[in-house]
């Protein structure tokens, strides 16, 4: 038996404001939380609508913990979702994780400030992702979950939020992370002065009505475009300089790609395909493993191949997700073609997702990963 507690609150904040944490009351309630205002996805049709039947608040400080009734001392797993850091929401129905918690883990999964409302100015949105984990630190072991084991792990832009967390952490708020198609190659010297850009282009404060933050903000892509791959992620955390060798022997590390992450970037290019996946996905996920080695800390790599029969765009950005979530949430997404995830190759995933949260390096069969092919 599994028990979710959803919507708990873990901080509360004004407008373009910190983020302050907010204790918990004990309550565990059933009611999902609310997403951060967002314009449609762009992905829609590929992984259909991620908020469905959810609420929108720029307080959105909320995440919900999924754990085996009885749990205690269990490996915990922090997820934060991708959405290029506009759409999307931890409460979302395609992130629950009842077949994850299944294997022996506690799932937390995280909602933080998009866009406009939390990364304008200051990194809010990664402030809020802290908070959260000094949450989980605090108040997990009320669930089941042990605090000294905890591992962070996202998709596309919640595994960038993973990459910008395990340098941004002094506090060793978590011990494992893994990577899932970052778009890494996104990151690069023409990252601050485009950001720069996006400040100076987006005029609002703390009065603009929600509505003309959105329409400006959906304007800003067409400007970042000039920067590059940079300008296909306007909006998301600005890193400083820092050296890996401070933070890489602390943390155990899992990064990986679909075989097809860039196809739905360049649907109608098939030929664009791999070179897209390459510059901005694989990559540099492969030299993030090696320069992570290269600080003393520990690596490996996946590739996700698998597609369904009919897979329109392959292996593409978020194909993994079903086959780590339950599928349920995923009924209808474009990109599976109307066929279900594979249940043997679903357990596989989450079975090493789990076991790597677990045991870190010593639970994988590998440290070069694949999954189908």
């Amino acid at each position: 038996m599994l028990i979710t507690t959803r919507g708990i609150r873990y901080a509360t904040a004004s407008r373009f404001a910190k983020p302050e944490p907010h204790a918990w009351d004990g309550v565990r309630g059933l009611e999902r939380g609310p997403a951060c205002p967002q314009p449609p996805s762009s992905l829609v049709h590929v992984v259909g609508n991620s908020v469905e039947g959810l609420s929108f608040d720029e307080n959105c400080h909320v995440l919900s913990v999924t754990a085996p009734d009885g749990a205690s001392g269990l490996p915990v797993m922090v997820w934060f979702h991708g959405g290029a850091y506009v759409t999307g929401s931890g409460e979302s129905v395609k992130y629950d994780a009842g077949l994850l918690a299944s294997e022996g883990v506690v799932v937390v999964s995280v909602s933080y400030r998009l866009g406009v409302f939390g990364y304008l100015r200051d990194n809010l949105g990664l402030l809020d992702q802290l908070v959260a984990l000094r949450w989980v630190r605090d108040n997990i072991a009320g669930f089941g979950g042990d605090p000294a084991n905890v591992t962070a792990f996202g998709q596309s832009a919640g595994a960038d939020s993973v990459y910008a967390l395990m340098l941004a952490d002094t506090e060793g708020l978590f011990h494992r992370a893994i990577l899932q198609s970052a778009p890494l190659g996104a990151r690069g010297p023409e990252r601050a002065e485009m950001t720069a850009a996006v400040r100076e282009f987006v005029s609002v404060d703390a009065s603009t009505p929600v509505a003309d933050i959105l329409a400006v903000q959906q304007e800003v892509p067409a400007m970042a475009a000039r920067f590059g791959l940079a300008g296909g992620m306007p909006f998301g955390p600005v890193l400083d300089d820092v050296d890996l060798a401070a933070v890489a022997p602390g943390v155990e590390l899992l990064v990986g790609h679909t075989a097809d992450d860039g196809s739905p970037y360049v649907a109608d290019q098939p030929e664009a395909w791999e070179v897209v996946t390459e510059l901005v996905f694989a990559g540099p996920a492969r030299q993030l493993a090696e320069d992570w080695t290269k600080a003393g800390g520990q690596a490996a790599t996946f590739n996700f191949k698998f597609k369904p029969e009919g897979a329109p765009l392959g292996a593409c950005h978020c194909m993994e997700l079903p086959f780590l979530f339950d599928p349920g949430g995923w009924t209808g997404a474009g990109m599976l073609a109307g066929q279900e995830p594979d249940a043997d190759v679903a357990k596989t995933v989450r079975g090493i997702w789990a076991g790597f949260a677990r045991n870190g390096m010593d639970a994988l069969p590998s440290r070069s990963l694949e999954f189908g092919g």
